[in-house]
């Protein structure tokens, strides 16, 4: 039987192919209606849907879903990221994103990607500008120099601006992938 990840990870693949689904396990539901396939939880409905005629597949998920942070997690792992855009039913709107050669796309709660920091910081100690994370926004991908968390909110500073996220905020990221472990 598949886990929830591996149903939303399926559910996410077959989409981007342009294929019908036909999914299910105690919890979750793929399936294709209408040219949609639509995912579904049990006890929530309809969480996340993509319509198989767009030339570019285009998913729009359920904020208030059970499923949130795996669907964020899948879409990530397929180079997706949520665009911020809300239809009538309080979708948001996740489209393609290249992802830049040798970094590896993150959609994850901003404390997550604190801990990623203080794995890395110790590259912002040298001259030039830090490569190992990367942080969306604006439409571009910007290294973060600092990090820094105050009053609950973790302060994100980059070349030109600074975000200010709740520790709970859905934050896109990239780290650089080691080339070195991978071997």
């Amino acid at each position: 039987m598949l886990s929830n990840l591996d149903l939303i990870r399926e559910f996410v693949q077959n989409s981007i192919q342009k294929k019908e689904v036909l999914l299910s396990n105690p919890c979750l539901t793929a399936q294709t209606v209408y040219k949609t396939n639509q995912l579904t939880v049990k006890a929530e409905g309809v969480i996340a849907t993509v319509q198989l005629s767009n030339t570019l597949s285009e998913f729009w998920i359920s904020p208030k879903s059970s499923q949130w942070e795996l669907l964020n997690q899948a879409l990530a792992e397929y180079s997706y990221l949520l665009k911020g855009k809300v239809d009538s039913r309080g979708f948001y709107q996740y489209q393609y994103c290249e992802v830049p050669k040798g970094y590896r796309m993150h959609c994850t709660q901003s404390v997550l990607l604190w801990r990623a920091w203080w794995k890395y910081r110790k590259y912002t100690l040298r001259p030039g500008i830090p490569l190992e994370l990367l942080i969306r926004t604006r439409e571009s991908w910007y290294p973060i120099r600092d990090l820094i968390i105050s009053d609950g909110l973790l302060y994100i500073k980059t070349l030109g601006s600074e975000i200010a996220l709740d520790s709970d905020d859905l934050v896109t990221w990239l780290s650089k992938i080691d080339l070195s472990s991978q071997n």
